[in-house]
């Protein structure tokens, strides 16, 4: 386990519409922020570790789009998620629509909080869906397990960085 991990990815369900995912890296909190968000750090640990990413764009400002597409290693399933930030304060918070492309009518808004104390940065996400219905949905996708493999890369990524 990278000396960076302070804790492995939590989920909770904190509203019938809401998933919150935590995670605590020991980096600073303009690093984490920068490797969440750069496309040159995105590309190092968004997905599954044997899935490829085909498209890492994103216009980090206020309106800007973002756009990211993983492709498995067999290269029959494409993954592809957009949207827009809505507030974009580095290094504290980052507020984003977000839209599986295979299900455009059910966008989520994500809001990403960074706080640091004593070296240990706490990422905490929040997604709001439209309903309980379409949260369930996310959830029996599996996205936990991606997500938390995503973050897992994302630790690896900022030992390397840091």
């Amino acid at each position: 386990m990278p000396a960076n991990i302070i804790q492995d990815t939590e989920f909770s369900l904190i509203s019938d519409t809401e998933i919150q995912m935590v995670r605590s890296f020991k980096a600073p909190k303009a690093l984490v922020f920068d490797a969440y968000t750069k496309p040159e750090h995105v590309r190092n640990w968004y997905g599954h570790r044997d899935w490829t990413m085909t498209v890492c764009e994103a216009d980090l400002r206020v309106g800007g789009k973002w756009r990211y597409v993983v492709t498995d290693p067999e290269k029959t399933m494409v993954v592809a998620f957009n949207g827009v930030y809505e507030v974009f304060d580095r290094p504290d918070r980052l507020v984003n629509t977000e839209v599986f492309e295979d299900f455009p009518d059910n966008p989520s808004l994500v809001t990403t909080v960074f706080e640091e104390t004593d070296g240990v940065t706490t990422l905490t996400s929040v997604m709001k869906y439209d309903s309980i219905e379409v949260r369930d949905m996310v959830i029996s996708t599996g996205m936990e397990g991606g997500a938390a493999e995503s973050m897992q890369r994302m630790a690896e990524l900022l030992e390397t960085l840091g």
